[in-house]
């Protein structure tokens, strides 16, 4: 998914969950940050102190994604959830590594950790962490059958636009990568594209589309990623209305029929290419009060001035300068960046060091 779903949608989802505009705001921003976390090391400040923290994403050609430990520390817990094959923790104990880590939608792993970041309401950084765990939720679907590692798990062929066969992007694909796309095959080759679902491009995360490809099996797999979104949407209010309630098994009505009914018209009818443009659409039908709360001017910035980052440290710079020190500002500690920063961390120990483990997987 990408910034229309996790900022946009997320942020509608959880004022219809009943957060106010303040709770939801942070809520969003932390969602679709997690993709926008690129930078990781030490800020040191002038007086002598120190905050380490770390990245949750990498850029889609960083050398990073072709490292092994980078895979298993961003992609594993914080956008290809491992699926476990959909068992509960101890019923598959012959399933291999690959077999385990497999995203899937809403697996029992996927459930447990939700209803950890349910229990942590009380936290400093409870807000910032429940966008992390929102933005691992919902790519439970649109990454369902993919796993973040390079793997030829991961190569798939024939992927193919169902409203458009054959569609412009292939041929403007042909033109960019010359004899690695195999038009005919219609597919990356594997040694290329290994990663999550680097192969299959960005069709998973765009919400209007109808695609198809054929997995490494060489299986058939047609999705409509509007119908699989909206699952997502419906799982993740009654998250959100779980929160509100603290407590992680209550029965809660989910989203109603007339939300329902008005995202799904979103998720079919937007259909620019490019995520900032079905962002934008997103954003004003928020201004204009389109949905069932008052309207609101919302606002993204990942980096730059106005960015969660500026207002905590003062930098406008998109990458970090190791040599470089900052003033430590009064509100620093408590500050979103840092708020943010900190659930990152408590999320992906949590997640590699406590609930994977249960389902009997080890990453780094």
């Amino acid at each position: 998914m990408q910034k229309d779903f996790h900022h946009a949608t997320t942020y509608v989802l959880a004022r219809l969950a009943g957060f106010d505009h303040p709770e939801a705001d942070i809520i969003a921003y932390a969602s679709q940050y997690v993709d926008d976390a690129t930078n990781s090391g030490v800020i040191r400040f002038t007086d002598g102190s120190m905050y380490e923290h770390i990245s949750s994403a990498h850029k889609t050609f960083d050398y990073k994604n072709f490292d092994e430990l980078a895979n298993h520390q961003a992609w594993l817990p914080f956008h290809f959830l491992p699926g476990n094959n959909e068992a509960n923790a101890g019923q598959n104990p012959l399933d291999t590594f690959m077999d385990k880590i497999v995203c899937k939608p809403d697996s029992p792993i996927a459930r447990d950790m939700v209803a950890a970041c349910i229990n942590s309401k009380n936290s400093p950084h409870a807000l910032q962490r429940l966008g992390i765990t929102l933005h691992v939720y919902s790519d439970t679907w649109s990454h369902q059958g993919f796993a973040g590692v390079n793997h030829k798990n991961n190569d798939i062929s024939k992927l193919n636009d169902e409203d458009n066969p054959g569609n412009y992007l292939a041929a403007r694909l042909k033109d960019f990568f010359g004899d690695a796309f195999d038009d005919v095959a219609s597919k990356l080759v594997g040694d290329t594209l290994p990663l999550g679902h680097g192969a299959a491009l960005s069709y998973p995360d765009r919400p209007y589309l109808k695609w198809s490809y054929k997995d490494h099996h060489k299986n058939k797999v047609v999705r409509d990623n509007a119908a699989i979104f909206l699952q997502a949407a419906e799982k993740m209010v009654m998250a959100m209305q779980r929160f509100r309630l603290r407590n992680a098994n209550a029965d809660v009505p989910g989203l109603q029929a007339t939300d329902k009914a008005r995202i799904e018209a979103l998720f079919r009818n937007i259909k620019h290419e490019e995520e900032n443009a079905r962002h934008q659409a997103w954003l004003e039908r928020i201004s204009t009060g389109y949905f069932n709360f008052p309207p609101v001017n919302l606002t993204y910035i990942a980096k730059g001035p106005g960015s969660w980052k500026h207002k905590a440290l003062g930098t406008i710079r998109v990458a970090n300068d190791k040599s470089q020190k900052f003033e430590l500002k009064p509100d620093f500690l408590t500050s979103h960046w840092k708020l943010f920063h900190d659930a990152l961390q408590v999320h992906r120990f949590y997640v590699i060091h406590e609930l994977l483990p249960r389902y009997g997987i080890c990453a780094a």
